[in-house]
């Protein structure tokens, strides 16, 4: 039998086949070589062997049904694909990675081992997990970790045949965002999920993992769960009748709910109809909830009769009189002294694999530093790749980016950041933290009916969450020449050129980014509106021609939706175009001092996310979809011990008459954009910063006060033409009424009448950008400051050579 038809001949296809011909023992049914041949030939489109055929044929059938196709009665089904409804024949899905991943990532406050944790996790997940499956990495320099990792999984697995023998490439469905979902042979589906978990425990130590496995028929991968025998599955007709209860709801979904959310948000695509509902949960997508299920019950602590028990995680004792590790955690096993180190250091195990991690990481390929290997550990840590490496591939393969990036400098003569303060030095000892993370992912992958759509899925955002990372940072930030710097935890001194930004992580749809203060919002607003305009395909993810493509269509389907624009945009809303996008990103972002400590950071981090999440679901019922973002700026405030939001209710609105608020964040991307420009015409009129002190503090004195000191002060300036821009760009764009019969301005104020809360017990009021726009005022550079800046640097290396 030939393969013609390359689509059908999918990867998910050859893996599909490899599970049914390999069998249900741990000794394949065909001679391996059959196997091999089978595979090829799929591959090639060619004639499969004639053992193997009849699987084949099956699952070519299987993958031939069209993606809208559902039958009404198990009898349709029985009656048109009568070979998959009696094939017996099970394959197995394993799913598994790591958990509780901030907690290992952010367990010390230093970002050598944060830079390690993050990276070490990223080659387990990348590399090491992808090795199992005989999948070769991108890049030659992992072919040493790479043939270790299959000798460590043969050795791990005892079979009549190698384990690796018995995984393909083809297997892995996705390996992202520190997870990986895979299809296995039916025998090994407990050791495949066996092996993960302790391929993280014997590399990290301490960092948490887990892995579930079951096995399925070949029709369920396309049609869900089926009982045995099949016609005892309750069908669409029993679906019709219970619909309405409870239970049923929490499974299937809320069919009266979508219809009421489809008359007005555009981004959800959810199923209103009985068919569609049923439909979307009996597929494939049915067969990952159920291993979702077994994950976050094995992760809790419950047993699996057939598998180790997992209720006790890694524990390293320790003792009062014990001298412990930096993060006073555990004992420590050696202690560093300087010159190898900057300063005394003690060193656990873990931590010390944290360390070196962060310090192969930190120089590309060096040799491990002599005082790892003159330590008693054996484990070794064979080739690393960071983030920065990523990033500076990334350059040399778009040469535009690459030379606005190092706007003249030698790639060769700049260092990676070592400490916080190196990237605080860049703006004026202040650093932000940027958490990004995807909306509407869930109602997006709800509609997912196949293996190849979550392949394709997976595929593209991870590829949208990279680059648009990559492009932001290559478009805001340039290499920063260290000055007026004094840390002895540093070996760079003043002069010294840094890349001024630490990437934590990208995973799947996950960002965390650690910048510059006075470039985070520039960039968060890049990060935003480029992930969008690559799913759509309207920026490329590379200049070259060789570039990879997004694959899937993320356009929104129901265009036709209403969009209420004055509710979406609070800063000119008739010039912002309605978001095309299914998916998007909201962002929290932490404006403080260098010395911050990071877990308290990347907490409220995630707190000011969470905010900009709920912004975003709001603004579904006027229509839209696009990114949101929340800030917070902590210039004199050290901590915040409550909520963000219960902190801003009680500190920042005022119960007078009217009620005010005192701040306006979160913000849609566009408005993001306004409010930018808002400080750039501030400074461009050089409206003097006392007074906007001033005006802030007259705020809490009423809307009639703060509306009369802030026309007191404009008046005074120079009547110009920046002074016509602040005009413009502030008091014409966010302050005039709502309703359009009204003239003129209610600057400083904003009227909110509340229709897209939740809780409209603080509604109507009136809000302000203004603190926002003070907060800001001193982390907003300017493009005339960015290239004064630029030129200094080269001026003064220079002078020195």
């Amino acid at each position: 039998m030939k393969i013609s038809n390359m689509e059908n001949s999918s990867s998910v296809m050859i893996a599909i086949a490899w599970c049914l011909a390999w069998g249900d023992k741990r000794k394949p049914k065909f001679d391996l070589a059959i196997l091999q041949k089978m595979r090829q030939a799929l591959k090639d489109g060619e004639d499969v062997p004639e053992e193997v055929r009849l699987i084949v044929e099956q699952v070519q059938q299987l993958q031939g049904i069209d993606k809208d196709y559902f039958p009404k009665t198990l009898d349709e089904l029985k009656t048109n694909y009568p070979a998959l409804w009696n094939q017996t024949n099970r394959i197995g899905l394993v799913y598994g990675g790591a958990t509780k991943i901030k907690q290992y990532v952010f367990e010390s406050s230093k970002i050598q081992y944060i830079r390690g944790a993050s990276a070490l996790l990223d080659r387990i997940n990348l590399i090491d997990l992808p090795a199992f499956f005989n999948k070769n990495p991108k890049s030659n320099q992992y072919a040493i970790q790479w043939n270790e990792v299959r000798k460590w999984l043969d050795d791990t697995i005892i079979s009549d045949y190698k384990f690796s023998e018995a995984l393909i490439p083809e297997f892995i469905i996705y390996s992202t965002g520190g997870h990986i979902l895979a299809f296995c042979p039916v025998a090994f589906v407990d050791d495949l999920a066996n092996a993960i978990e302790k391929r993280y425990t014997e590399e990290t130590l301490t960092a948490n993992s887990c892995a579930v496995g079951d096995t399925f028929r070949l029709l369920e991968i396309r049609f869900g769960l089926l009982q045995e025998p099949i016609e005892n599955t309750l069908w669409l007709d029993w679906y019709r009748q219970k619909y309405k209860e409870p239970l049923v709801q929490a499974y299937f979904g809320d069919l009266e709910k979508n219809l009421e959310n489809s008359q007005t948000e555009r981004c959800n695509n959810l199923a209103v109809s009985v068919e569609d509902a049923f439909a979307d949960r009996k597929s494939f997508n049915e067969l990952t909830t159920k291993l979702t299920i077994l994950f976050n019950q094995r992760r809790s602590g419950h047993d699996f009769s057939s598998r180790p028990s997992r209720r006790n995680p890694p524990m390293f004792e320790t003792h009062p009189y014990l001298m412990r590790d930096e993060g006073e955690r555990r004992s420590a096993v050696m202690i560093v002294q300087p010159p190898d180190l900057p300063r005394e250091s003690h060193f656990s195990e873990a931590s010390a694999r944290k360390h070196l991690v962060g310090y192969r990481a930190k120089k590309g390929k060096p040799a491990q530093p002599k005082w790892y290997d003159d330590s008693q550990l054996t484990w070794k840590s064979i080739r690393v790749e960071g983030w920065l490496d990523k990033f500076k591939s990334f350059l040399q393969k778009n040469p535009s980016l690459e030379q606005k990036y190092y706007a003249g400098f030698e790639p060769d003569e700049i260092e990676i950041s070592q400490t916080l303060s190196h990237i605080a030095n860049a703006s004026k000892g202040f650093v932000a933290y940027i958490y990004a993370d995807g909306n509407n992912m869930g109602g997006y992958i709800q509609k997912i009916r196949t293996p190849q759509e979550y392949q394709e899925f997976s595929r593209d955002v991870g590829l949208a969450t990279e680059y648009a990372v990559y492009q932001a940072l290559a478009e805001n930030l340039h290499p920063h020449k260290l000055q007026n710097f004094n840390d002895e935890e540093s070996t760079l001194g003043n002069g010294a050129l840094v890349h001024p930004f630490e990437i934590i992580t990208i995973g799947g749809d996950d960002i965390i980014l650690i910048v510059p203060a006075n470039k985070a919002l520039a960039i968060a607003k890049n990060i935003g509106e480029r992930f969008e305009e690559i799913l759509l395909k309207q920026v490329p993810l590379g200049e070259s021609a060789e570039s990879e493509k997004i694959i899937g269509d993320y356009k929104i389907k129901q265009d036709n939706k209403p969009v209420d624009l004055k509710k979406c945009h609070r800063y000119k809303p008739t010039e912002a175009s309605p978001s095309q996008c299914q998916l998007s990103t909201s962002i929290g972002i932490l404006i403080t001092a260098y010395n911050t400590p990071i877990y308290y950071a990347k907490d409220l981090t995630e707190k000011l996310l969470k905010s900009a999440k709920d912004r975003a679901k709001k603004l579904k019922k006027a229509g839209y979809c696009s990114g949101t973002v929340d800030f917070l700026t902590m210039k004199s405030v050290t901590m915040i011990s409550s909520d963000i939001k219960e902190f801003r209710r009680q500190a920042l609105i005022k119960n007078l008459r009217p009620k005010l608020k005192l701040y306006a964040a979160p913000y849609t991307l566009h408005e993001l954009g306004g409010l930018i420009r808002v400080i750039e015409a501030l400074k461009n009129a050089k409206f003097p910063k006392s007074q906007l002190y001033q005006i802030r503090s007259l705020l809490e004195r009423g809307k009639q006060t703060a509306i009369l000191n802030y026309r007191y002060f404009r008046v005074r300036l120079k009547q110009d033409k920046q002074n016509l821009d602040l005009q413009e760009q502030f008091e014409e764009a966010w302050c005039q009424p709502k309703d359009s019969k009204n003239k003129g301005n209610l600057a400083p104020w904003m009227y909110d009448d509340g229709t897209l809360e939740y809780d409209k017990s603080d509604y109507p009021l009136f809000e302000t950008i203004w603190r926002d726009v003070v907060d800001l005022y001193d982390f907003i550079a300017s493009p005339d400051d960015d290239h004064d800046a630029i030129e200094a640097q080269k001026a003064t290396t220079e002078t020195e050579l």
